[in-house]
């Protein structure tokens, strides 16, 4: 392949053409979904625009070739259009290291599956990141902090979803994006009912990861440890189910579980914030989106600033909370365009 099919083992792109005719397509993959659309046009950041969205369930597709494949020939796109895709994981070499998709995934089969010119892979946590100028602040629910419109200095993008995602946007010309592997670092709980439900996690796993507890299997695991601690049987068996329960106050330990979930979620969103100094933060993924009342009636705000001295610094950060929606996209092709720029 040609200067568009070559990687480096970090995933990170080597320089694209500043100028390319070709059509060029967008998508944010994660472990349920994928939304894919057409970038017009390419080589003007400010008006680029999105058509033809879709959004397909991973689930019900082979591999990332098919579902690429599928929009191209519903949208009637021409032969051989290039795609910037956002997607959990690490790139080695062909293959993309994941811990969430129901498949694995080939750069050079899915350009030959898709019938690409070239594909070029982006975190998706550092995709949104890269999205954070496209974000108004007036749309977002504010959950913490300040209510303010002045653009942020660092941001801080986080999520929980099928996976837990995190990414700092520091701005310049050109900005900065760090992806981190934030879902891996070591939980921290602060409750003795917390603490309790990481000693059933501790007898399951060596190691307990944020995303053990913030994400969707996360819950599943936090309400099953629940339904272990008080010696009950498990009623409810997906995310999905407990989320409803808990909302329509159904189920003792589905109420607790999405409750632990928003309190330690806060204090993970804090430590982060005060590890990458961010001026602001952005909460993504499925989850928050579908417990928002939840979520304010939690006490998340209170973990987030509750860091002793540094109460004060958090109390000026604002949380909003973000569709993820189409962002993932708009990010990946800030980033590929942003990288034909520098060519």
């Amino acid at each position: 392949m040609g200067l568009k099919g070559r990687y480096e083992a970090s995933g990170r792109p080597e320089a694209l053409p500043a100028v390319d005719p070709r059509p060029l397509i967008a998508a944010d993959v994660g472990g349920t979904h994928a939304r894919v659309a057409l970038v017009e046009p390419i080589a003007v950041p400010s008006s680029m625009q999105l058509v033809h969205y879709r959004r397909y369930a991973c689930a019900d597709y082979p591999d990332l070739a098919s579902i690429l494949r599928a929009f191209i020939d519903e949208a009637g796109i021409g032969a051989h259009p290039d795609a910037a895709v956002a997607i959990a994981g690490l790139l080695v070499g062909d293959t993309l290291v994941h811990a969430n998709l129901p498949w694995s995934v080939s750069v050079s089969g899915t350009v030959s599956g898709a019938g690409l010119n070239g594909l070029r892979l982006i975190n998706d946590f550092e995709a949104m990141a890269w999205a954070v100028p496209s974000i108004d602040p007036g749309s977002a629910r504010l959950i913490s902090g300040p209510d303010t419109t002045t653009p942020p200095g660092s941001a801080l993008v986080i999520g929980p979803g099928t996976g837990f995602g995190a990414a700092v946007r520091v701005p310049g010309r050109p900005p900065v994006v760090v992806p981190t592997e934030a879902g891996h670092a070591a939980l921290s709980v602060r409750t003795p009912r917390e603490l309790a439900v990481l000693e059933v996690f501790l007898q399951r796993w060596s190691h307990v990861g944020n995303e053990r507890l913030l994400s969707g299997p996360g819950l599943l695991n936090a309400y099953q440890a629940l339904c272990v601690l008080d010696g009950v049987d498990e009623r409810l068996a997906s995310p999905s189910a407990i989320t409803r329960a808990a909302q329509q106050g159904e189920d003792p330990q589905a109420v607790e579980a999405v409750a632990m979930f928003c309190n330690v979620l806060g204090s993970v969103a804090g430590d982060l914030a005060l590890t990458f100094g961010a001026n602001a933060v952005y909460l993504a993924g499925g989850i928050p989106t579908q417990i928002t009342d939840l979520l304010l009636a939690s006490d998340f705000a209170e973990r987030f600033v509750d860091k002793g001295v540094m109460r004060e610094v958090l109390k000026s950060v604002p949380v909003r909370l973000v569709e993820h929606g189409q962002l993932g996209l708009q990010g990946a092709a800030s980033w590929y365009i942003a990288q034909a720029g520098a060519a």
